[in-house]
């Protein structure tokens, strides 16, 4: 039996393409299982509860986080996001590749608690273009957007915490990229 896959953590500042990236890879590899956060902010259109993020009240995220039951978690723009973890161990321990799509904060926490994690590090093919790409997408306030500008300065800065760094100039490079790592491919 080959060795269990290690967890892989791809992250990098918002609006860098992360789930663009990630929903490409399991189109052409299903088998990838993609940790479902769960996270106090109201869905988007589209969303489903338990398929993109598990919706969560507050005082049921404070009952995650006291019990130890998330791998991670954070808090941005006012909401909180986390993994849980049982979901992710058990994924690991039956040999299959687990991808968590997470922010720079909740990488650093698995980091701690799962060193043995490969972390990857999504980057923008310019500044120009993620701020194109943060201001076209039309679902959030001005003082929203701001925030997520500010927040992707910090997150870029800490681009060399990371294993790999991929940079997203195409969505299917990057995916066949991310997957080799996985060795999945």
């Amino acid at each position: 039996m080959s060795e269990r896959p290690r967890l892989t953590v791809l992250s990098g500042p918002s609006g860098v393409g992360k789930s663009t990236v990630v929903a490409h890879m399991r189109t052409v590899h299903p088998e990838v299982w993609l940790s479902v956060s769960a996270t106090t902010r109201r869905p988007r259109p589209g969303e489903e509860h338990g398929v993109h993020y598990y919706f969560v009240e507050n005082d049921e995220f404070d009952k995650l986080v006291a019990n130890g039951e998330l791998l991670e978690w954070a808090e941005f723009a006012g909401n909180r996001y986390g993994t849980p973890r049982q979901a992710v161990l058990a994924r690991l321990e039956a040999g299959e590749p687990v991808l968590l799509e997470i922010d720079l904060q909740g990488a650093r926490q698995v980091r701690e608690s799962m060193p043995e994690a490969q972390l990857i590090f999504l980057a923008p093919p310019s500044w120009d273009e993620l701020v194109r790409r943060l201001t076209g997408r039309g679902t959030e306030a001005p003082e929203v957007i701001e925030r997520r500008l500010e927040a992707a300065r910090v997150e870029l800065a800490a681009e060399p915490e990371f294993d790999t760094t991929l940079v997203n100039t195409s969505v299917e490079d990057v995916a066949r990229e991310l997957l080799a790592l996985m060795a999945v491919v």
